[in-house]
């Protein structure tokens, strides 16, 4: 948004991007990038791509490759997908899957902090222990310790 404001205000005359996937998450939000850039008369350049807009071939380039690069996130989209659901399947069969780094797993999702590290953690806030040394000690992560000093600030704990 910042870079259309720009292009807007004549403060360059081309946008350079690596790749076409760098401009938009759509085939409608790269069209409409597009489209803005023409109005206000920058050009782009898609280094990987080997794409120019300022020619009729370039824009007819960038349109097909814009719909390719959608297509290809809605196939990693599906696959995810369908990776996920094959792990639900097996945890309401077996219980449980195995993880690729070899773990055994009872759910998905990121494992959740355990009972001891939540304590150490609470104890060492109380002492006055900033947030950073805390995560470090107890093994927790910082938006974790974060969110512990808060509940104790809250319930009156510090």
């Amino acid at each position: 948004d910042a870079m259309l404001k720009d292009a807007g205000r004549r403060k360059f005359d081309i946008v350079m991007a690596w790749e076409i996937d760098r401009l938009g998450r759509s085939l409608v939000d790269l069209l409409r990038t597009i489209q803005d850039l023409e109005a206000v008369g920058v050009d782009l350049c898609l280094d990987q791509q080997h794409l120019d807009t300022t020619t009729p071939t370039g824009k007819l380039l960038f349109q097909v490759t814009g719909a390719f690069s959608e297509f290809e996130r809605a196939m990693i989209r599906q696959r995810v997908r369908a990776g996920l659901n094959a792990v639900r399947a097996k945890i309401e069969r077996d219980g449980q899957f195995k993880s690729k780094a070899g773990k055994v797993r009872k759910r998905l999702g990121r494992p959740g902090a355990k009972p001891h590290q939540i304590e150490h953690a609470r104890r060492e806030l109380a002492k006055g222990l900033g947030i950073g040394k805390t995560a470090k000690l107890t093994g927790l992560g910082v938006g974790t310790v974060h969110k512990l000093k808060r509940e104790m600030v809250a319930g009156g704990g510090m």
